[in-house]
């Protein structure tokens, strides 16, 4: 069986042209698998070794990677490395997935995704706009030289070296720190539970759960589709009532400014909401999507 590393993608990378927007565009729109598809794309994998199946279970899962990744996005490093990163936990977590587990892919690969972005993280963090101008990179390469000895620097050496160098005092400050800083590792090495490690506070955003944000990007989706098809289903006037009362952004109707428009009464367009919003009821719950609907506001 070839390494993670080694399975092959042959979806285009809009990503290695330079179009993040491009790649994010691409990877939403390869279908989600059934849970049959799922396990039997795993299983062919699995027992026999078949790679385009191992292909099509990273495929569908590269937008977990995605929502993965923009939780990352606070630590400064490139939205595009982060996701580079997690698209390899995710073929790891491919080929260690065992279908007779019970569980969804998903629920297994974030873990592996996680854990790869967070070794990336770690390898980068100290070194992250440690010299990213000119002058950064001159204070760099020649703080250590301009120190006296060991000791941290005082207010008096921190502005000469800020003036010898033409920087500001607090970016002495700030790069002296970064180069006094120390390797640590992700997880505590000692039985205090108070201890000092990144495991503790290196997390993604909880809104942005990559199980939360993929259910609910589904959800969204059949909503829409339902409430278009109930639309669909009103004749113009109760469409067009609906509409204004309901679905505009800002500005929406009164009745009395549509009953001026249908000429008329208020009572009357007030009816024609009601009868409307109970049909649209009807008719998503026929679809099995049902999507709670406001009721009809007062004039």
């Amino acid at each position: 069986m070839q390494s993670a590393r080694a399975l092959p993608m042959t979806i285009p990378l809009p990503l290695a042209a330079g179009s993040l927007e491009t790649y994010i565009q691409s990877v939403n729109r390869v279908p989600l698998l059934s849970a049959k598809q799922e396990q039997e794309y795993a299983r062919r994998f699995r027992q026999d070794g078949d790679v385009e199946a191992a292909r099509q279970l990273v495929l569908s899962h590269l937008r977990l990677v995605v929502a993965v990744a923009r939780g990352y996005l606070g630590y400064g490093l490139p939205h595009a490395d982060l996701i580079q990163e997690g698209n390899i936990g995710l073929m790891k977590a491919v080929k260690r997935f065992d279908p007779t587990r019970g569980v969804r892919l998903v629920s297994f690969a974030i873990h592996w995704v996680k854990a790869e972005i967070h070794e990336y993280i770690l390898r980068n963090w100290r070194l992250m706009k440690v010299a990213t101008t000119k002058a950064q990179r001159k204070l760099f390469f020649n703080l250590r030289s301009m120190r006296n000895g060991l000791a941290p620097l005082g207010a008096a050496e921190i502005a000469h070296v800020a003036a010898a160098l033409k920087v500001k005092p607090e970016e002495v400050v700030e790069m002296e720190t970064r180069l006094a800083g120390r390797d640590v590792a992700f997880e505590a090495q000692d039985t205090d539970e108070e201890a000092f490690a990144p495991v503790h506070y290196l997390a993604a955003d909880p809104e942005a759960e990559p199980s939360r944000v993929l259910q609910a990007q589904e959800d969204e989706q059949l909503g829409a589709a339902a409430l278009r098809r109930a639309l669909e289903s009103l004749d113009a006037r109760s469409r067009r009532i609906v509409e204004a009362r309901w679905l505009k952004e800002k500005d929406r109707a009164t009745l009395h400014e549509l009953a001026a428009e249908f000429k008329v009464s208020a009572e009357r367009i007030r009816q024609i909401e009601s009868k409307a919003m109970q049909k649209m009821k009807q008719v998503m719950q026929a679809q099995d999507a049902p999507r709670a609907l406001p009721a009809p506001a007062a004039a």
